[in-house]
């Protein structure tokens, strides 16, 4: 039996993409190995958002084919995508399969085998009203939790993203779908699913239908206990999108509001479509509806024209909404986006000093958030075992996304608990009483 392995880099939309490759290769007889061992074919779903996520793609390309130089070695992705004809130089690539491609990678493989000749399968994906591209996901390799992918595409155009050009234009997939896949996957076991797209909130827009009535419908599937949602843009989260949602016993309230920056000029040079006071009413709007719900975020800290003054207004404004969680990036130069051509570019140790700063202010924030649940009784969704300082726990999540532990040598992996939130276990493991 031929063996194949494979490497998922970037966002969750590529890590639902890359277990739906698996499967396919399942389907045609190989036997899936890890990626550090030798196999025959091997695949890289690779991430071109920065200019480190193309360099982290051809790093492992290369590893790959070192690894077994007569392997077939395929890009498939984003940067297989932005950089063809780069990939097709680089003498460790076989096969260079696009996006809105994936589909085809079991033929892609079978015809290089033929044919022993680099193979391009890189559809202009920016070209006229592309189809959403059906990736069925049979299984998960998770236990409890699995990404339902609903959308692809974006048309938003921030001044600092290359994504539009990676995955073209707003596609959505029909609801019928996403509804038969969640109801296979349920019927699977598994318990909670998490809406996600390139641009989740831009859900219908191509095509007449609303992510608010997607989510009401996944709502109704028989045995999925909980939903969460991917990235939602601060414009969506309006009081008739938060009324309905609060009505959904399903729907966890752990909401991730993309901000990127809490400065009103920084956000009109990133060409962000909404200002600090719009995204303070969104995350207002949440807490009058949910009680205590984790809101977390997205920052870009160096931002070209990215002053002093500008920083200290982002600050202020994330001590101001006060995250659960906050995932801070120092911006990168991304070559082919209008940011990389602006003048004031930030120092890169400017950066790291900023960058530093906030992941110290997100670490704060994230501990005050989570000590508010101890001592109350919460609902936690157990996924996986773990022996931690020699006992043996249960790890799960609160609805809220706490990750908490029960200790027991009873078995709880994909079962509901309700319980008392104690102390920490370590800073961001709680016990569960």
């Amino acid at each position: 039996m031929k063996k194949a392995a494979l490497h998922n880099l970037g966002c969750k939309v590529n890590a639902y993409e890359t277990e739906a490759m698996q499967q396919m290769l399942e389907e045609a007889g190989y036997e899936i190995v890890p990626f550090s061992e030798a196999a025959d074919v091997y695949v890289i779903n690779t991430c071109s958002v920065t200019n480190i996520a193309d360099r982290k793609s051809r790093q492992m390309l290369h590893r790959a084919k070192k690894r077994n130089p007569s392997a077939v070695v395929v890009a498939a992705g984003c940067y297989a995508q932005t950089k063809t004809a780069e990939a097709l130089s680089d003498p460790a690539v076989d096969i260079v399969l696009g996006n809105n491609k994936k589909k085809e990678l079991v033929d892609c493989i079978n015809d290089f085998l033929c044919q022993r000749q680099p193979l391009e399968a890189v559809g202009d994906i920016n070209a006229g009203q592309q189809e959403f591209e059906e990736l069925h996901l049979k299984q998960n390799a998770g236990h409890t939790r699995v990404f339902l992918k609903v959308q692809d595409g974006c048309s938003q155009f921030c001044s600092y993203c290359i994504i539009p050009y990676a995955r073209g234009r707003v596609r959505s997939r029909k609801p019928e779908q996403v509804l038969e896949e969640g109801k296979r996957l349920a019927a699977q076991g598994y318990k909670e699913v998490v809406l996600t797209g390139i641009h989740l909130s831009s859900y219908g827009t191509d095509c007449g239908e609303t992510l608010l009535h997607l989510i009401q419908e996944v709502h109704q599937i028989e045995g999925i206990w909980r939903i969460r949602l991917g990235s939602l843009e601060p414009k969506i989260i309006t009081e008739e999108f938060v009324r309905a949602l609060s009505k959904l016993p399903k729907l966890c309230p752990h909401f991730h509001l993309s901000l990127q920056s809490g400065c009103d000029d920084t956000l009109r040079r990133m060409n962000r479509h909404y200002t600090t006071a719009e995204y303070e009413e969104g995350c207002r709007l949440l807490r009058s509806y949910f009680d205590r719900p984790a809101i977390t975020t997205d920052v870009i800290v160096g931002f070209p024209g990215e002053t002093e003054e500008e920083f200290a207004q982002t600050k202020a404004f994330l001590e101001k909404i006060h995250f659960y969680e906050m995932h801070v990036f120092k911006y990168s130069k991304r070559e082919g986006t209008r940011a990389a051509s602006m003048p004031e570019q930030v120092e890169e140790t400017v950066k790291a000093q900023r960058s530093n700063e906030l992941i110290a202010l997100g670490r704060r924030m994230s501990e005050e958030f989570r000590s508010l649940y101890r001592g109350t009784e919460q609902e936690v969704l157990f996924e996986e075992t773990e022996t931690i300082c020699q006992k043996n726990y249960c790890v799960g999540y609160t609805r809220e996304y706490i990750r908490t532990a029960k200790q027991t040598d009873e078995e709880l992996t994909n079962r509901l608990y309700r319980g008392v939130i104690g102390s920490a276990i370590t800073n961001d493991l709680y016990e569960m009483q």
